[in-house]
């Protein structure tokens, strides 16, 4: 039986709401908290699937992890060294981040081990790690393709590298970081654009000294993780979908609550700005090493833009939400730069210009991202291709609709928003989960 959403047109998004935590980095504390010293007690936790697969990977790895419960998680850390070999493959489910920062991990680990994933993460593209691990001294093989499962095979030592990153890419840059905690000499990553910078930030909140200048970010080996307490922020991907439905839909006024506001996330708040969003960023303030800030949204004429190829990856997992505001936005929003969003766990250019195209609006795709000509929004049914961010971008585009929107295959919704359909209903949308 498949989940799909079926959404009512009209409605408004009102109130005040609390979004889950951060996925990004639950991801991390989970991983750093496993490998200090000492029990990290996390709070906010998002306990969505891509998480639980994270956490159930460490447990297989001799952590032991007492929770989630109700966003609480308790890990016993075993230290750098501590981790012991899995008696099973890593079941990484849907979760990217997950294998992408494991396989950095894991490379420097004296055990065999092997990562593997459901059929969307298995085709997804690994060289972009498995080569400069490779160049770290790293054994890995992949399947045909360079796509998962990745079969970790331990070697004599990692050595430090200077690695160019050719694309942006935060999990790309973690998962070498992850590695260089095991490599002899510095290990050293630079962007050629800026990406969410979590894993720097949240290394230093556990003790670990890292230096960063400009695009460029160090480490080296000999140090150790300390446990500590941390407090996950609201996940500003997940808040997308309500800041561009409260833009959206006439006479909306919505506060989001303790939401995640690192200038390196904070690219969709830049990019609705300039569409004419009315966004308030209101009780700013630091939690646990990260700016949070409450959101007020209130319903804004929209207008078309050029969006800045600067701005691209500090927004890449938000264009899902975005291209719904292009689509109810006047005049033409052209996106480019975004070749990303083809490996993501869809092809979202396609998957975006398709369902767009499904519900009335007028669209060209282009190899690296599209022009979306805003105008009426209709009924029609999408496919999400099992893609949470697709499902959830469509679901408001039924406030604007002029008949039902179905939008099929929404089960790994779950992956990332697991109360999405309530907090949705909550705030105003007309959402009906109905099993095909």
């Amino acid at each position: 039986m498949s989940k799909c959403f079926k959404i009512s047109p009209g409605g408004k998004l009102t109130g005040s709401i609390r979004i889950p935590g951060d996925k990004s980095m639950s991801h991390r504390s989970v991983i750093l908290g496993a490998l200090a010293e000492g029990v990290t007690r996390v709070s906010g936790l998002l306990e969505g699937e891509d998480i639980l697969a994270t956490i159930a990977a460490f447990r297989a790895m001799g952590v032991n992890i007492e929770g989630p419960d109700e966003g609480q998680l308790v890990i016993c850390g075993v230290g750098l060294n501590g981790l012991r070999q899995p008696q099973h493959d890593l079941d990484m489910g849907n979760s990217g981040t997950a294998m992408r920062l494991l396989s950095g991990l894991l490379s420097g680990q004296s055990f065999p081990s092997c990562l593997s994933g459901d059929k969307s993460l298995s085709g997804r593209p690994m060289r972009r790690v498995v080569d400069p691990l490779t160049e770290m001294g790293a054994h890995i093989s992949t399947a045909e393709g360079g796509t998962p499962p990745l079969q970790i095979i331990p070697v004599n030592g990692l050595r430090g590298i200077d690695y160019q990153m050719p694309m942006a890419s935060a999990q790309v840059k973690s998962c070498l970081l992850l590695a260089g905690l095991y490599a002899e000499g510095k290990t050293c990553v630079t962007e050629p654009a800026p990406t969410r910078d979590h894993t720097e930030r949240m290394l230093r909140g556990f003790g670990y000294p890292v230096s960063s200048g400009g695009s460029r970010v160090c480490l080296e080996p000999g140090f150790h993780l300390k446990a500590t307490d941390m407090v996950v922020p609201g996940d500003i991907s997940s808040a997308a979908f309500f800041m561009v439905g409260a833009s959206i839909a006439p006479g909306s006024h919505i506060e989001i609550r303790n939401v995640g506001t690192n200038p390196t996330r904070t690219g969709i708040l830049f990019i609705l700005k300039q569409m004419g969003a009315d966004i308030e960023l209101k009780n700013e303030r630091t939690v646990g090493g990260e700016p949070v800030a409450d959101l007020i949204v209130q319903s804004a004429p929209l207008h078309g833009i050029h969006i800045d190829e600067a701005h691209v990856p500090l927004a890449i997992d938000e264009f899902p939400a975005i291209l719904i505001a292009a689509a109810a936005a006047s005049g033409e929003t052209i996106l480019s730069g975004a070749e990303e969003l083809r490996v993501k766990e869809s092809d979202r250019i396609a998957a975006m210009a398709r369902g767009l195209t499904h519900i009335g609006v007028d669209v060209t795709e282009t190899a690296d991202g599209m022009r979306v000509r805003g105008g009426e929004i209709q009924g029609g049914t999408v496919d999400s291709h099992g893609d949470h961010r697709i499902a959830m971008a469509f679901s408001m585009a039924g406030l604007l609709s002029n008949t039902e929107i179905y939008i099929e295959d929404c089960d790994n919704v779950s992956t990332s928003f697991p109360d999405f359909q309530s907090l949705a209903e909550s705030g105003g949308l007309d959402i009906t989960v109905i099993s095909k």
